[in-house]
């Protein structure tokens, strides 16, 4: 198991970002976990401009496979005075493998106040809980993982994860490497069996300026509603240990069956 503060510690600064490597335990399938690469994209992104305001939205594209050695480029696509747009690219062996837009923005001063988001009323696992993870071959190696099965519908997954590694991980970075841990929300769909799949996109909207929890443990949500013609869309939430909705968005998933 490689920290995800020592692969970004390990990284080497170049003109416009760094290079480094995914080691073998982050991969899935021939690819690097989404998480990962769009947390040391972010990573990039952060060291690209001075005093940047708080992560608010993330676009990120998965455009082809990245392994083993990578180059990390950061741009300054815009900056104004609330808010600033950061583009990080990812390229390995394969060609450019991710391609994200970061917007930061800092809160401002808002007559309007609107909030339905209803906390979710269920307890994070106990120090003494039953966790599940990965074999080390495999991404998931990097997480624990509890099953949250109760209420849950059909192409809806729901689960307490936390990453086994985070000391001296920005909070911004931790949350980008969580919120992908889910695998596809269409899985709940197939019997026993799992087809190949592949995320396209992931859109992240952060709802806090200093998302925080309690012994590490997030909440995570995907959920499906519609699955036809070798593509899913999902919704995707994450919430804090005491239910406090921390980020939401979307992904786009291929389906090869």
């Amino acid at each position: 198991m490689t920290p995800i503060a020592d692969i970004l510690a390990a990284m080497v600064p170049t003109d416009g970002g760094y290079t480094g490597t995914i080691p073998a335990g982050w991969l899935q399938g021939r690819t690097a976990y989404g998480g990962l690469s769009s947390a040391i994209a972010l990573h990039a992104a952060q060291q690209c401009e001075p005093d940047l305001p708080p992560l608010r939205s993330a676009q990120i594209s998965f455009i082809g496979p990245l392994a083993g050695d990578i180059t990390v480029t950061a741009t300054k696509l815009r900056r104004g005075r609330t808010a600033a747009f950061i583009q990080a690219d990812i390229v390995s062996e394969a060609g450019l493998g991710l391609r994200a837009t970061f917007v930061f923005m800092a809160s401002q001063p808002s007559k309007l106040d609107f909030d339905q988001r209803m906390p979710v009323d269920r307890p994070y696992p106990a120090p003494d809980a039953k966790v599940f993870t990965g074999p080390p071959e495999y991404f998931i190696h990097n997480f624990n993982f509890v099953d949250q099965k109760d209420g849950v519908g059909p192409g809806e997954l729901l689960r307490w994860a936390r990453l086994r590694a985070t000391a001296g991980l920005d909070p911004m970075v931790q949350m980008m490497a969580i919120a992908d841990a889910l695998p596809p929300a269409v899985a709940r769909l197939f019997d026993g069996s799992f087809p190949p799949v592949s995320s396209v996109t992931w859109i992240v909207n952060l709802l806090t300026d200093a998302p925080a929890t309690i012994d590490d443990w997030w909440l995570l949500s995907a959920k499906s509603d519609f699955a036809r013609n070798g593509c899913s869309s999902q919704t995707m939430r994450v919430w804090n240990a005491e239910g406090q909705l921390m980020a939401e968005g979307m992904q786009s998933v291929a389906i090869f069956v």
